[in-house]
């Protein structure tokens, strides 16, 4: 059965590589591959927005006739002859309500002490996933996601790999590579502060990235994921230390959206992959939008993660009742089912985000300012209401609040009015609009597209066998070294040396002056 699959896949890849060749439309500018290469995508833990980062890089790889097999734990969604999908059925958590981490913060995060380590257990049992990790180095590369995949990396053992920062710059992938980003000015995973950070803003900066650094890596999740990890692979070096091999890093993020800050050669930026242009939409769809007239649509999603069927009933309430006194249209990706919709109001359990974004006549984007709906954002040139609800959004939020992208709004602090008078704001007044396109044209003038440096940078490290020499020195000091505390020991022995030394002299020598002094005195 293996064989017959393996033989069909070879066929359907060669067949779609000779297309791709003759056409040259699928590879870009970018020289064709000199060979087809395979290459092991690991996922087996993330969210539905992961994989949206990573699905566009797969496809433009199978397009220049590499097979990609990729490890998940979401339901097959390429019809790409070359991309093979293996769903390993684990799943790290059921239905958990996003909403509980407006009062506490940390449930977004908690849920991975536990989750991950049974991931962990149990992911190398399955039998697709057992057979894979048998096979893994008949593939030329493995790419895996750097966020909650901890659990993945007894694959990278003496594998040539690159890491993929789906949240984007992330300080903690950083400064494995050998650059660590100041906290002076880099924010955390999770908030952001204004411009140039107060003393107070630097200070509790830097406690959040060391205590979450901390928390994760060295006093309760790795912990946790190594227990299990070692029980089953007792001969396996230590996770944190095959971390450090990667030959390269893509980071979802570019300068020109986000914060400018100095990389290595080993860290690339391909942010907003995923954008793309709009499609035409369904036809029930493209009427109601286009029959909203003048006033036009507001589009309201709270992304893959967090369901709005799951949102308070006085926060749903709220919304109802700001939308029933708005001239727009509201098209709201609800996951369940609502009574009493006023005409204006349409519900569904799945939208085309990008195309209905793309649509002239859609004027503001209701969103949990989720990362990959700020770039779609950015690139449609669509103001934004963002509602941060955990992670990543209350920092993506304030960046949408000072660049004048659109406005935010606390899930604590909403009323009815709150709603109503910032979707008004956000439609009539031109800044945001202006704004949004004067990045989004920074956003496209690039000399390449996100997607032609992802799939330039990941043939490279493979034609160059890892690549060793993009690897900064910095990477294998220890953070002792990297700090040069043990410098500053020395230099501060030293300095205690010299004094000591100085002193004794002086001693010695006000000693000799006094007793000449005081036998002079005699004499007299």
């Amino acid at each position: 059965m293996e064989l017959r699959l393996n033989n069909r896949f070879m066929t359907l890849g060669t067949i779609c590589a000779l297309l791709v060749s003759l056409t040259g439309c699928a590879a870009g500018e970018l020289a064709a591959p000199e060979r087809h290469y395979k290459i092991l995508m690991l996922l087996p833990v993330g969210y539905e927005s992961h994989r949206t980062v990573f699905m566009p890089l797969a496809e433009a790889l199978a397009d220049r006739g590499h097979k990609i097999v990729i490890l998940t734990n979401k339901p097959k969604s390429s019809k790409h002859p070359n991309i093979l999908e293996v769903n390993h059925g684990l799943q790290l958590s059921s239905g958990q309500n996003k909403f509980k981490c407006l009062n506490y913060p940390m449930n977004g995060i908690s849920h991975f002490a536990t989750g991950l380590p049974t991931i962990a257990r149990d992911l190398y049992k399955v039998p697709k996933v057992k057979d894979l990790f048998e096979r893994r180095k008949e593939f030329d590369l493995i790419m895996v996601d750097s966020s909650f995949n901890e659990v993945a990396y007894p694959f990278l053992h003496e594998a040539t790999f690159i890491m993929v920062s789906t949240p984007g710059i992330d300080y903690r992938q950083s400064a494995v590579l050998g650059n660590v980003f100041h906290p002076g000015y880099v924010p955390n995973f999770s908030s952001d502060f204004p411009r140039p950070y107060s003393i107070w803003s630097r200070f509790h900066n830097t406690l959040v990235q060391i205590g979450f650094a901390f928390y994760w890596r060295k006093w309760t999740v790795i912990p946790l994921v190594q227990k299990e990890i070692s029980a089953q692979f007792p001969e396996l070096p230590p996770l944190l230390d095959i971390e450090r091999n990667m030959s390269l890093a893509l980071l979802n993020s570019h300068f020109t959206f986000g914060l400018p800050v100095p990389l290595l050669p080993s860290q690339v930026e391909v942010g907003a992959m995923h954008c793309r242009p709009g499609n035409p939409l369904p036809q029930e769809l493209e009427s109601w939008i286009s029959e909203a007239g003048s006033s036009g649509v507001i589009y309201f999603s709270l992304g893959s993660i967090a369901s709005s069927a799951s949102m308070p009933v006085h926060l749903r309430d709220l919304f109802l009742q700001a939308f029933r006194r708005l001239p727009q249209r509201v098209i709201w990706k609800y996951e369940g089912e609502l009574k009493n919709l006023t005409d204006n109001v349409m519900i569904s359990k799945w939208l085309p985000q990008q195309d209905i974004l793309a649509h002239d006549n859609v004027k503001a984007f209701i969103s949990h300012g989720g990362l990959l709906s700020l770039q779609e954002s950015i690139y449609h040139v669509m103001p934004l209401l963002a509602l941060p609800l955990f992670g990543d959004h209350p920092r993506n939020a304030m960046f949408i609040r000072n660049n004048d992208l659109g406005l935010t709004l606390e899930w604590t602090q909403l009323t009815e009015d709150m709603i109503v008078d910032a979707l008004i704001d956000i439609i009539a007044n031109p800044k945001y609009k202006e704004n949004l396109s004067r990045m989004s044209r920074l956003m496209r003038d690039q000399v390449t597209t996100s997607k032609e440096r992802a799939v330039f940078w990941t043939e490279y490290v493979i034609r160059h066998h890892g690549a060793p020499h993009l690897r900064s020195p910095a990477a294998q000091l220890s953070w002792v070294e990297f700090l040069m505390l043990d410098v500053i020991l020395l230099l501060h022995l030293a300095l205690f040396i010299i004094f000591f030394i100085l002193r004794r002299i002086l001693k010695v020598l006000s000693a000799k002056i006094f007793r000449a002094h005081d036998n002079k005195k005699k004499k007299e």
